[in-house]
């Protein structure tokens, strides 16, 4: 392969990561709470995107997923955020990162806490369906992260050890969810709302896309070392 020699994949997070999404879905899960009586304050939102309903409504409102009012709100929380795809774009350098995954030989799969619906509509609308090799959704997983799950079934479905993929996302929950799959990560600030203490647990850190082509050469991706698992736990 063209790419390093002892990494067979990319395992990559959506919202915030490849999709500027993240603003849309603290406006839509702000408005869909408020609307069932709830007045979250928007920066303690923002502090929980990345995670899914099940971890989301627990920590915002301590109530649970499939409790009657969690399924309502979740229905409205939907419905607004699929009014907004359309006004998505991918993040900067989002495209040209994927295609250089694919030059390098490197089977993209993206491992995300949304469901395989609004997964395809998003990449659709924002131009990045051709791109990504596998899917795993929170259909696939029992619990949302930092729980491991979505990152395990990502592995599986794509066929792939721990040792030989990194991750990339844009939250501490996914690199929380890598550490505890025993896989490397790298961050984004793209995701907009996290300091890089809180990212440290990832083996580097870029801006966004575009920042890690610009630097891709000195990148993991580019060392040709072998992954150090250990680096995924610290």
């Amino acid at each position: 392969m063209n790419g390093p020699r002892d990494l067979e994949a990319v395992l990559l997070d959506m919202d915030g990561t490849l999709v500027d999404s993240n603003g849309a879905h603290v406006r839509a899960w702000t408005e869909a709470l408020r609307s069932h009586g709830y007045d979250v304050p928007v920066d303690r939102v923002r502090r929980l995107i990345g995670m899914g309903a099940d971890k989301f409504l627990p920590a915002a409102v301590g109530i649970t997923e499939d409790s009657a009012e969690g399924k309502s709100i979740i229905a409205s929380k939907k419905e607004l955020f699929q009014r907004m795809i359309p006004e998505l774009a991918p993040t900067n350098g989002a495209r040209t990162l994927l295609e250089r995954f694919r030059a390098d030989r490197l089977t993209t799969v993206l491992a995300t806490s949304a469901g395989r619906d609004e997964v395809e509509l998003v990449l659709s609308a924002v131009g990045l369906q051709g791109l990504i090799d596998v899917t795993s959704t929170k259909e696939e997983a029992a619990q949302s992260k930092p729980a491991p799950d979505i990152v395990h079934a990502a592995l599986e479905r794509a066929s792939v050890e721990s040792g030989a993929v990194i991750l990339i996302g844009d939250t501490p929950y996914d690199i929380d969810a890598a550490s505890r799959a025993q896989v490397t990560s790298i961050a984004f600030r793209c995701g907009g709302y996290w300091s890089d203490r809180e990212l440290a647990g990832a083996m580097a850190i870029y801006d966004d896309p575009q920042d890690l082509v610009r630097r891709y050469g000195s990148s993991p991706f580019a060392l040709g070392a072998a992954i150090d698992r250990r680096s995924a736990s610290r």
